[in-house]
C-alpha cells in the first residue's frame, strides 16, 4: 500500500518548491497549500510571471546583468561613466549599488564567487569575459565590488593577480561600521576595518 496520501501534482510542486534555496520541506509545503486555498487568478498569474522571467529575459551580452532587451539599459547609458567598472557577485548587487545613487559607472557580473567546497572555479564565472572587457575597452578604474566573505575575498584576490597586468587601477569597497551602528556593539573585525580605512576629514 502507497503511504503517500497527497496528489501527484501537490507532491511535484511541494518538492519544486523545495529545491528553491532557502526553502525547507515545511514552507514548501505551506506555499503549496497556500496556492491551493487562493483563487484561481493568483495561481494563474504566478505561473504567467514564471513564463515570463523564463522567455523575456535573458544575460546582457556586455555586463550580464538581467535584462529584457539587450544591451541592458545601464550599457546602453551613454550618460553613464564609461570609465568606470564595478565587478559584482550576482544581478541582484547591481540592483542594491544601484540603489544607493553612489555609482554612475558600469557593471560586470561574475554569476558567483570562487568556491572549491561548492565545485565553483574561475572558468565556471565570467572572468574570461572580464578579461576581454579590459583588453578592448579603456577604464580608469576597476571597483572589486565582492562580498565580504572568504570566498567572495578569495574571488577578489583571484581577480587582482588576473588583472595587475593591466594597467588599469583596482580598489575595493570600503568595509567599516554601518551607520547608525554602535561601536560597542561591532565585532572586532568589522572595527579593524573601520580603522585601517580611516580617511581625513573634508
Amino acid at each position: 500500500m502507497n503511504g503517500n496520501i497527497l496528489p501527484k501534482p501537490v507532491e511535484r510542486l511541494i518538492n519544486e518548491f523545495a529545491r528553491l534555496p532557502g526553502i525547507g520541506p515545511k514552507t514548501a509545503s505551506r506555499l503549496t497549500f497556500y496556492l491551493l486555498r487562493a483563487g484561481d487568478e493568483q495561481a494563474v498569474e504566478l505561473a504567467a510571471a514564471l513564463e515570463a522571467l523564463k522567455n523575456t529575459t535573458q544575460l546582457c551580452s556586455i555586463c550580464f546583468n538581467i535584462t529584457e532587451d539587450d544591451p541592458c539599459p545601464v550599457c546602453s547609458d551613454l550618460d553613464r561613466n564609461q570609465r568606470i567598472l564595478c565587478v559584482v557577485e550576482e544581478p541582484l548587487d547591481v540592483v542594491a549599488v544601484e540603489r544607493s545613487r553612489a555609482f554612475v559607472g558600469h557593471y560586470h557580473v561574475l554569476h558567483g564567487v570562487i568556491s572549491p567546497v561548492e565545485g565553483v572555479g574561475p572558468d565556471d564565472l565570467k572572468i574570461a569575459e572580464l578579461v576581454r572587457r579590459i583588453e578592448t575597452e579603456k577604464y580608469d578604474e576597476i571597483i572589486l565590488a565582492t562580498n565580504a566573505t572568504l570566498e567572495g575575498d578569495s574571488t577578489a584576490l583571484y581577480l587582482q593577480r588576473r588583472l595587475s597586468p593591466y594597467n588599469v587601477r583596482l580598489t575595493r569597497l570600503a568595509r567599516g561600521l554601518p551607520v547608525g551602528g554602535d561601536l560597542e556593539y561591532t565585532d572586532e573585525i568589522t572595527l579593524g576595518r573601520a580603522l585601517d580605512g580611516r580617511q581625513e576629514m573634508s
